[in-house]
């Protein structure tokens, strides 16, 4: 199924001033991320910025974009904007990839992209979670599937709970076996990926649907989605994503790896 990517670009960061602009092996950021889009097979990638500045870095580089408003709550409020700016389709699949992703694979992206249909509006992507650390971490957003691959619920909290096996995990610093083995298979803990694909008229319509109570204590927008009944499926990809980045410190370790030719 073809597919587009947008990019969605902010100039403002708390932790990172000018994030999408900052200087990665001789590119801007998110022109370093337009560029793994563009080797995902998508029929096209946009970025939608917030500021000239951002719009005028991409295209100096060759990648379209989109100039959206300043004042969206998130990012894909910004998309949404971009795309009914462009004109798109009510059936176009649209892939948000984060503006601060220059490591993300671009197969991770359309094989996401690939599990979006007419009945279900929306996918993201989830991994493996073998850490115990990061399982009991509430930084750390949790996703429990169905037996159709699709997503049953996220939470910040350890789940799914084995109960005779973490009550000890968690006192030991291990994990059970194979999370083991210990699980039913399909059941292992995974890790959200915060990758989205959606149908565009189900883009369109996202922002008029109400808030949901569980979205707010657990901050977490996707379940807005499970809330009013729609479907999120999940590609469960056997490679840990590499690290976006959010700090300097992040900043650092990606100019390393471009400098070390390993993208």
């Amino acid at each position: 199924m073809a597919f587009i990517v947008i990019i969605p670009a902010r100039l403002a960061s708390t932790r990172l001033p000018n994030k999408p602009l900052a200087d990665i092996g001789g590119k801007p950021m998110v022109v370093r991320v337009a560029e793994r889009a563009l080797l995902s097979g998508a029929a096209r990638v946009l970025v939608a910025a917030d500021h000239a500045d951002i719009a005028a870095a991409c295209t100096a580089h060759g990648i379209e974009v989109c100039l959206t408003r300043t004042d969206h709550p998130c990012g894909t409020d910004r998309i949404a904007e971009a795309a009914a700016r462009i004109g798109l389709p009510p059936d176009c699949v649209i892939v948000n990839v984060q503006g601060d992703e220059p490591l993300i694979a671009p197969a991770l992206i359309a094989a996401t992209a690939a599990l979006v249909s007419a009945s279900v509006p929306m996918a993201t992507a989830a991994h493996a979670l073998t850490c115990v650390d990061e399982f009991f971490n509430p930084n750390v957003v949790k996703v429990v599937l169905n037996a159709a691959g699709q997503a049953l619920y996220f939470s910040r909290a350890p789940v799914p709970w084995h109960r005779d096996g973490f009550s000890s995990a968690a006192a030991s610093g291990t994990l059970p076996a194979a999370l083991a083995g210990v699980l039913p298979p399909g059941l292992q803990p995974l890790r959200h990926v915060g990758l989205y694909a959606y149908r565009n008229d189900f883009l369109q319509a996202y922002p008029s649907l109400a808030p949901a109570p569980m979205e707010q204590i657990e901050a977490l927008e996707q379940l807005r989605v499970l809330w009013h009944g729609l479907a999120i499926a999940v590609h469960v990809t056997d490679d840990v994503p590499a690290a976006g980045v959010d700090t300097l410190e992040d900043l650092l370790r990606v100019r390393r790896l471009f400098t070390d030719a390993v993208i």
